[in-house]
């Protein structure tokens, strides 16, 4: 058993742990501390797999700014503290069949149409250079500037509109209570 291995095999543990963790944890917080520890352990999947601009991509948006941005809405919201509502009877069976679906598909993917003898190489030195990062963010800054700054913006009207909806309940609920 080589070192990658047993590295790869404690890591998965861990992904897989902090997935559980972020499911089954009553408290919303911890539940995305979870997410945060699972956006770490895939980053380094993929500093194991030679590919460090997506691991630091991974760790800067979605540990960085994504998990930030949930975060100061659950604690601006109080989801913390919010019981949770009744679930329509529809909603088990659905998840329940969603679930399957995605357990035989995973078990058919990876047996039915794994090839168990393929090793998986790390990329050679070429396409990790600098100049292809270089191009590629000249891409992202030159040729997608436009989409990519629509994306901050819808991000920043859905957090906007997340308080102003959570203000508006606020005072309703301030209302009632008084009354």
């Amino acid at each position: 058993m080589t070192s990658e291995l047993i590295v790869f095999l404690v890591l998965s543990l861990v992904a897989i742990a902090s997935a559980l963790g972020m499911l089954f944890s009553r408290n919303t917080i911890y539940s995305a501390l979870f997410l945060v520890l699972n956006f770490i352990t895939v980053a380094v999947f993929y500093l194991m797999l030679g590919a460090p601009f997506i691991a630091m991509s991974q760790i800067t948006v979605y540990a960085g700014a994504i998990m930030v941005l949930f975060l100061f809405v659950i604690m601006l919201l109080g989801a913390e503290q919010m019981t949770a509502p009744d679930a329509l009877s529809w909603q088990k069976p659905l998840a329940f069949l969603l679930a399957l679906t995605l357990t035989v598909e995973s078990v058919y993917l990876i047996f039915a149409r794994a090839k168990l003898d393929t090793v998986i190489t790390a990329p050679d030195a070429a396409t990790n250079s600098m100049e292809n990062l270089r191009e590629m963010a000249m891409t992202l800054f030159d040729k997608f500037l436009l989409p990519f700054e629509v994306t901050s913006i819808l991000l920043l009207v859905a957090m906007v509109g997340a308080i102003v909806l959570a203000k508006k309940e606020k005072g309703a609920r301030a209302k009632t209570s008084n009354s």
